[in-house]
């Protein structure tokens, strides 16, 4: 192809990417979306176990994660989540609530990235696949080199996402060297959103465990969230863990309210009392899964297994009533940005408009999406996060 401009042009074909492209077609630029996997919005495709987890009921700026807690006011205000409701709505996409205000699609989350692309296709985005950037520079507008092609453009809006899920093939972290190239900087980066592992004892346990789920409260000293557990064959996952992760430095213990219901030390001690001669087990499974139980007996009370209320002293039932509602637990680490839903860290935005999403002395370049430094909650507030900070970018760009 030779060399060409175009007004605009969106690296990353992803859920930031498609919906910066189709609002900035919109207002009539010109715009080249290159992607540089064989396939656009591969990430919107396995999300939400397929049907896509596109936005929540209730969105506001505690929800997410950033060095700057205000910065993603404005563009969360700018798009809501009720204007992407409308949106899904509009194109006839029947969707449902999957409890704390999480919205999915009923059918599949390729429902959603074909409303993207027509919205894309109807305004008129040329779109390549396949195609990376080798280089970009500015000499009075932007100059890109591409795997198939040199062209220039006015603007170029950088949503290459971040660096979790590298199979789906576009976790190349390239847009955290854009970044440093044109003076910004790039915070850490982990996986977040993501399952925790366990050594030794605990990873026993858990195996043993594994596909067992149940409600509790997963906290750190910063945070606590109130939702399900799931053990598995490396650890510990489930919503109350995958929304932890976004809080859990490595290294830093966790507290699990295993019973978040009761407050165990009274009930054990009530039915020691009235009912001596009950076996603690039978007891406790009234009230947690028997696997479980019966998992925790072999770590915290091996020696009375099948014993009575009454064969325990109140001291005991207090120990192992602290073990129930304040299980104090030290993941070895995560599963990493293999299974992670996002990358915790990336391009700080100090640098970069809250309004606009332009980054400040570079007209015309803009970053949106999880390659910036916001991290949302899990319930469909990244996926928010995208179109919310896209649809500014394709505003301005």
């Amino acid at each position: 192809m030779r060399d060409s401009h175009v007004d605009v042009v969106v690296l990353g074909g992803g859920a930031a990417g498609l919906f910066a492209a189709a609002t900035a077609a919109q207002r009539g630029r010109r715009v080249l979306l290159l992607e540089a996997s064989n396939k656009l919005g591969k990430k919107i495709l396995m999300s939400g176990g397929g049907r896509c987890n596109f936005t929540n009921l209730e969105v506001n700026a505690d929800n997410f994660i950033c060095p700057n807690p205000h910065f993603v006011k404005s563009a969360l205000k700018q798009y809501t989540n009720w204007d992407f409701i409308a949106l899904v709505s509009k194109s006839g996409i029947d969707y449902h609530e999957k409890g704390h205000g999480q919205l999915f699609a009923d059918h599949s989350a390729k429902d959603i990235l074909a409303m993207l692309v027509g919205e894309c296709q109807a305004a008129g985005v040329q779109t390549q696949l396949n195609t990376a950037i080798v280089a970009l520079t500015y000499d009075q507008c932007y100059h890109l080199q591409t795997t198939a092609h040199t062209l220039s453009a006015d603007s170029v809006v950088v949503a290459t996402g971040g660096l979790s899920i590298p199979t789906l093939g576009g976790a190349t972290g390239f847009g955290y060297s854009l970044a440093r190239q044109f003076g910004l900087t790039v915070n850490p980066t982990i996986p977040s959103l993501v399952p925790m592992t366990l050594t030794g004892k605990w990873h026993s346990f858990s195996t043993a465990l594994a596909g067992v789920s149940l409600p509790v409260v997963a906290s750190v000293a910063s945070k606590g969230f109130a939702e399900s557990l799931l053990f598995t064959h490396r650890g510990i996952s489930g919503p109350a863990i995958l929304q932890l992760s976004n809080y859990w430095e490595l290294g830093e213990s966790i507290t699990l309210d295993l019973l978040p219901s009761e407050e165990v030390d009274s009930l054990l001690a009530e039915a020691k009392r009235q009912s001596p001669k009950m076996i603690i087990n039978t007891l406790l499974i009234e009230y947690l899964p028997k696997s479980l139980v019966l998992a925790m007996q072999e770590v915290w009370w091996p020696h009375k297994a099948g014993k009575t209320l009454h064969e325990f002293s109140f001291a005991e039932l207090s120990e192992i009533a602290l073990h129930i509602n304040a299980w104090d637990l030290t993941p070895s680490g995560t599963e990493g940005y293999r299974t992670a839903e996002v990358t915790r860290g990336g391009v700080d935005v100090a640098k970069i408009s809250s309004k606009t999403m332009q980054v400040q002395g570079h007209p015309g370049l803009f970053f949106i999406g999880e390659v910036l430094d916001v991290t949302g909650h899990l319930g469909g507030f990244n996926f928010q996060w995208a179109w919310s900070s896209g649809y500014v970018a394709g505003q301005n760009a």
